[in-house]
């Protein structure tokens, strides 16, 4: 109880020092007071008992930052705990209303959602363009069964975009991303967002992942897609603690692409030494002897 009490206090002594309150009121303007007292209520919450109280206030900045609001019941960002090395800290994570608030703001979208997919809902779907038909007849869906995820948007000029994912995908994603989805530690995996709210990490994930790829990057969404799921640092740099960074793996990719290249170039010059060593050999042959 005593180190609580002083783990909320140090979080308030924290945001009553100049150098955050100046912060906070560059970033915000009129809006830092009110901002600071919903990081306080937050910072008390069961989730994040005993979390570092610096990396509480980072986590925080990134989302005042961007202008989003952190209260959980809202759905825009979170602080979200992680046991890091031995301590817990905070990582900010966006939700999938943050990535649309976030999108609407370039005012380059005239339509953006992200929603799950039911059984017997979706007719086919084309691969190459990544457009769906939707089955019609409501009595051949069961809304009780989520089967996969889908995101769309589409641009005043006219551009439109759909991806969409099974949940058998989403679960293979999770667990290739997530260091505490993917652990067989019940301890660890019970403490990932992707246990306990499954559903509004898919739907968020594949709305990330269309608008990563195919969207209007404006500097905020730039700047969320790069804080998502990381620790803060003293530094101001990000540390990833739970995930694998997928442009990581995309990078190692295309490496190994480069590498796949280079061994070919090494097969060919093998084929043409021992082409060439063919040919020494049936001269040596054809020679008459001396």
């Amino acid at each position: 109880m005593a180190n609580e009490i002083q783990r909320q206090v140090s979080v308030k002594n924290l945001l009553s020092t100049e150098a955050y309150k100046k912060r906070f009121k560059e970033v915000l303007k009129d809006k830092a007071n009110t901002f600071m007292a919903s990081v306080v209520n937050v910072s008390n919450l069961p989730s994040l008992k005993d979390a570092e109280p610096n990396s509480i206030l980072k986590s925080a900045m990134v989302a005042a930052t961007l202008d989003l609001p952190i209260d959980p019941n809202l759905g825009f960002s979170y602080l979200v705990p992680f046991v890091n090395k031995g301590v817990k800290e905070a990582q900010f994570q966006i939700g999938y209303k943050g990535f649309i608030q976030l999108a609407m703001r370039t005012g380059q979208y005239k339509t953006i959602n992200a929603i799950e997919i039911y059984e017997g809902e979706i007719k086919r779907v084309n691969r190459l363009t990544g457009e769906i038909e939707f089955n019609e007849n409501k009595d051949e869906i069961d809304g009780e069964i989520v089967v996969g995820y889908i995101a769309y948007f589409k641009l005043l000029n006219g551009f439109e975009k759909t991806l969409y994912m099974s949940k058998e995908d989403m679960e293979k994603y999770a667990k290739r991303y997530s260091q505490t989805y993917k652990s067989n530690k019940d301890y660890v995996v019970k403490s990932s967002l992707w246990t306990t709210d499954f559903d509004a990490m898919a739907v968020k994930t594949v709305l990330k992942r269309l608008l990563s790829k195919y969207g209007i990057l404006s500097i905020e969404m730039q700047k969320a897609l790069e804080t998502d799921q990381a620790v803060i640092k003293d530094d101001n740099s990000v540390e990833y603690v739970d995930r694998q960074v997928e442009e990581e793996i995309e990078e190692n990719a295309n490496k190994k692409t480069i590498d796949i290249l280079a061994e070919e170039e090494k097969e060919k010059a093998i084929e043409i030494k021992e082409s060439k060593s063919e040919e020494v050999k049936q001269q040596e042959f054809e020679a008459p002897p001396f």
